[in-house]
C-alpha cells in the first residue's frame, strides 16, 4: 500500500485509520509512512529507529520546528475501516479507530511536509509508536534517551486532539498510594478489631474537603485536582479488615516540580496515621507561550479564525520537550473527549482549518 502525501489530508486521515496500528502492531504502518516520506518528500533526511520514523531538513533556517505524533491507537472497537457520515448540524464528519487520536494529525503533518516547499523553519517530523501504553515502551521516550539530537529544536508542536485549540503545555501527575493498618477480628465480635477500612475515612475527607487550586501561566489556567481512584480493603464477609488503601491521583499545574507536588500531598495528609508510597509520576510543562516561536504559531491560529489558547488538562509527550527548555503545545484536529470510544469520529472541517494553520505558520504567511 502506497500513501499519497499531497492528497487531501481528509482522504489521507482516512488511509491512516485504515492500516490498523494498535500499540505493539505500529510495524506495518511504520513501514508505509516511512517508504512515504523517502519517495514524496524532499530535502529531508528520514530515519527508522525501531518504529519510529524520523525525518529533518537542514536548510540552515534560524529556527526549527518539531511535528511529532503517535503511530499507534488502541485497541479496535468495531470501528475500522472508516467511514464518512453527515451528522445532524450537517457537518460532514470521518468515523474511524483513531481518526481523534491521532491518525488526523498524522495526516496534517505527513501532508504539509510533502507540500510546504518553502517554510520557514528548518522542520523535523516524529512519528512514533506505543504512546497509548506503559510509558516504558513510548517511542518518543526511546528517541529521548537513544536519539536526543533528534528532540533539539525551537519549537515543538504535537498533534494531539485539541478541536483546533492551542492547549499550551500540560499538567503533571502523582500517584499516591496510602495505606492503612488495622486489627481483624470476626465481624460478629467486631469490637475486638480495629476496621481499616474505616480508619480510611479521615483521608476520605480530607480529599472531599480539598480546595483545588487554580493558576494562571501565560494566560492559560491550570486547574489542579486531588482524587481517590481507586480504594481496596476487605479479607471475607465476615471479616473485620486489617488492612486498606486508597490510590490517590494528583493532576498539578506546571508551576510545580514533581518533588513540590509530592511535598504538597504529604503536607494534605500529615498527622494521620497512614503509610504514603509514591506509584508513579511524571513532570508538567509550562506552556512556554511568550517564545517567538510560540507567538508566531499563536498569531496564524488567530488569524485563520482558529479556537485560539488554553491549558492542557492531562498529560501528554509535550513535557519531553519542555524539559529540554523547548516550548511546546498540542494541536490537533478532533474533541479529546472523543479519544478512545467506539464511536471516536472528527469533522472534516477542522482537518482542513488545522492544516490551513499550520501551513500559514510553516511558511510565515500569517
Amino acid at each position: 500500500m502506497t500513501l499519497d502525501l499531497r492528497a487531501d489530508p481528509i482522504q489521507l486521515t482516512a488511509a491512516l485509520v485504515d492500516i490498523e496500528s494498535v500499540s505493539r502492531d505500529e510495524a506495518r504502518l511504520a513501514d508505509i509512512v516511512e517508504r512515504a516520506l523517502r519517495e514524496q518528500t524532499t530535502g529531508f533526511e528520514v530515519l527508522r529507529h525501531g518504529n519510529v520514523v524520523l525525518a529533518r531538513t537542514d536548510r540552515g533556517l534560524p529556527t526549527r520546528v518539531i511535528l511529532a505524533g503517535h503511530l499507534d491507537t488502541v485497541p479496535i472497537a468495531d470501528n475500522v475501516p472508516s467511514r464518512f457520515e453527515v451528522n445532524e448540524a450537517g457537518e460532514q464528519v470521518l468515523y474511524g479507530c483513531g481518526t481523534v487520536d491521532m491518525k488526523s494529525g498524522d495526516a496534517v503533518f505527513l501532508h504539509l511536509a510533502a507540500t510546504v516547499a518553502d517554510p520557514v523553519h528548518d522542520l523535523t517530523l516524529i512519528f512514533y509508536d506505543c504512546e497509548e501504553i506503559a510509558a516504558e515502551f513510548n517511542g518518543l521516550g526511546r528517541i529521548e534517551r537513544e536519539l536526543p539530537q533528534w528532540l533539539e529544536g525551537d519549537m515543538a508542536i504535537l498533534g494531539e486532539p485539541s478541536g483546533g485549540w492551542i492547549e499550551a503545555g500540560c499538567q503533571g501527575t502523582l500517584r499516591v498510594r496510602l495505606g492503612m493498618a488495622g486489627v481483624r477480628a470476626h465481624s460478629a465480635r467486631a469490637w475486638l478489631g480495629d476496621n481499616a477500612i474505616h480508619r480510611l475515612a479521615p483521608v476520605l475527607q480530607r480529599l472531599a474537603d480539598y480546595p483545588a487550586r487554580a493558576v494562571d501561566i501565560d494566560g492559560c489556567v491550570y486547574r489542579e485536582g486531588l482524587s481517590a481512584v481507586r480504594v481496596s480493603g476487605g479479607v471475607a464477609g465476615n471479616v473485620v479488615p486489617d488492612a486498606a488503601e486508597v490510590d490517590v491521583n494528583f493532576r498539578f499545574a506546571p508551576d510545580r516540580s514533581v518533588e513540590q507536588a509530592i511535598d504538597h500531598v504529604r503536607e494534605v495528609f500529615a498527622g494521620l496515621d497512614v503509610s504514603f508510597e509514591v506509584t508513579d509520576s511524571a513532570a508538567g510543562a509550562l506552556p512556554g507561550l511568550t517564545a517567538p516561536a510560540a507567538e508566531d504559531l499563536i498569531a496564524s491560529v488567530n488569524t485563520h479564525g482558529g479556537g485560539g489558547v488554553r491549558a492542557k488538562y492531562g498529560w501528554t509527550d509535550v513535557s519531553r520537550f519542555a524539559a529540554r527548555g523547548i516550548p511546546a503545545v498540542n494541536f490537533g484536529p478532533g474533541d479529546p473527549n472523543l479519544a478512545h470510544k467506539r464511536e471516536e469520529h472528527v469533522p472534516v472541517a477542522q482537518i482542513t482549518a488545522v492544516t490551513a494553520m499550520l501551513r500559514s505558520y510553516l511558511t510565515g504567511s500569517v
